[in-house]
């Protein structure tokens, strides 16, 4: 098993500005070496040939081509809103500012 001196747990609590008593620098210092272990079996795992990827399944681009086409003209726009001034939806002022 990987082992965490309590001086490397005290150096890494310190950097995550984390204060620990004596018994929590023991506990965490198994626990990390548990969580050290099992990234090193990661590491072992026959990997040579694989390529690596980001997703488990092919990804296709999904993004649909930019076509022109007709919209709403703005009388149709302006017939949905509840509130219409100079070709734009009026709102509430949200800001003091002009």
């Amino acid at each position: 098993m990987a082992e965490l001196s309590r001086e490397q747990v005290a150096h890494l609590a310190k950097l995550a500005r984390l204060a620990l008593t004596d018994a929590e620098l023991e506990h965490y210092a198994q626990q990390l070496g548990v969580i050290l272990d099992s990234v090193a079996k990661v590491t072992e795992v026959a990997s040579s040939g694989i390529k690596p990827t980001s997703h488990a399944i092919e990804m296709t681009n999904v993004f649909r081509t930019d076509e022109v086409r007709p919209s709403f003209t703005s009388d149709v726009t302006s017939q949905n809103a509840p509130e219409w001034e100079d070709e734009r939806f009026r709102v509430p002022r949200i800001l003091d500012e002009e």
